[in-house]
């Protein structure tokens, strides 16, 4: 499979999935807590604005070609749900869409440092 010439939605599909994963995985490693709690807490990160914010953590850390993902994965037309910012919708496909194609192209050390940037479950 190319992903390189995958559609950004296809690579957003799949980020989307590969983002979830690694925060439930982060967040059961935290300590062990009702599911319950445990899937509020996951819905904040997996959430547009949550991964907004994860995008706005390690966007600097980019590179050139990452950055031109993220671009594309912003940039495509889809439906964006009508309880959601607009712009944090978009820049969440774009994180999606960076996700799925460092997956996708058996980039996992990236992926894995670029996801280690990022705060999750700090809070607690």
């Amino acid at each position: 499979m190319d992903a390189g010439n995958l559609p950004p939605l296809f690579l957003a599909y799949i980020g989307d999935a590969v983002y979830e994963v690694y925060v439930r995985t982060k967040l059961l490693s935290k300590k062990l807590t009702p599911i319950w709690k445990l899937h509020k807490k996951v819905t904040r990160y997996v959430c547009a604005a949550g991964q907004d914010a994860a995008l706005r953590q390690i966007e600097p850390r980019l590179s050139a070609q990452e950055a031109d993902i993220v671009r594309r994965g912003r940039n495509t037309k889809s439906r964006v749900p009508k309880n959601v910012d607009i712009t944090a919708y978009r820049r969440a496909t774009g994180f999606e869409a960076l996700c799925g194609w460092l997956y996708l192209t058996n980039q996992t050390e990236r992926l894995k440092e670029l996801l280690t940037m990022i705060s999750i479950g700090q809070e607690d």
